[in-house]
């Protein structure tokens, strides 16, 4: 199977086209072969970029074969990757106000988690005595933290110092004395924002169980 790498700097590859057909095969268009779930798992491991088309719709289904391989890979029994808690949670959150924010930050952790997997394999290696997965949950909180930045570039409903949205402090009556304030209610966004951070942290600690599964 060719590899589809480029060297560091140069043009990105257009992804190999696999098409599925009715009876479940799948051709590698790049290749002019049949390939299996397993082979698709390998390229995934190669980092080498692909898409799967229905033969017969032309409708892009990677997002269904990816999973697939998933399923296929845990059913094969040993060591598995997904918690039964952990999918627990992401079942129930299929349908929820928060389903929209969710896919964004399972990326972005697994995404961190990369840039420091040969760090992690070190820690694996000489800790003896010593956690490796304390280093882990300090990634996952930095990325809490990244992620709630994030979300108050664009929170609608912050309220920046000064008491006005968008940073712009209250400007001085002309008589020079303070003017009045009016008496608020605390906006509805709020509680909005704080059933999301209940939430995501709820999210980090299945993330965090994950990693100290043996």
């Amino acid at each position: 199977m060719a590899d589809q790498a480029v060297p560091d700097g140069g043009p990105k590859a257009a992804p190999v086209v696999i098409k599925k057909y009715a009876n479940r095969r799948l051709y590698n268009t790049a290749t002019s072969a049949y390939v299996t779930l397993d082979h698709l798992s390998q390229m995934v491991k190669d980092k080498t970029d692909f898409v799967v088309y229905d033969a017969k719709t032309g409708d892009e289904i990677t997002r269904s074969v990816l999973t697939q391989i998933i399923f296929e890979e845990e059913s094969k029994g040993g060591q598995t990757l997904l918690p039964i808690p952990f999918l627990r949670q992401l079942i129930s959150f299929y349908g929820d106000s928060l389903q929209g924010v969710v896919p964004q930050y399972l990326e972005m952790s697994m995404t961190q988690f990369a840039r420091n997997q040969d760090q992690m394999r070190r820690y694996m290696q000489n800790a003896f005595g010593f956690n490796p997965f304390q280093q882990f949950e300090s990634m996952g909180k930095q990325n809490m933290a990244m992620f709630e930045n994030a979300m108050r570039m664009f929170n609608p409903f912050g309220t920046a110092p000064g008491g006005q949205p968008g940073g712009q402090a209250s400007p001085p009556a002309a008589n020079g004395h303070e003017p009045p304030k009016a008496e608020t209610s605390a906006p509805s966004g709020e509680a909005a924002i704080d059933d999301l951070k209940r939430k995501l942290d709820e999210l980090q600690s299945q993330l965090a169980e994950l990693g100290k599964k043996p």
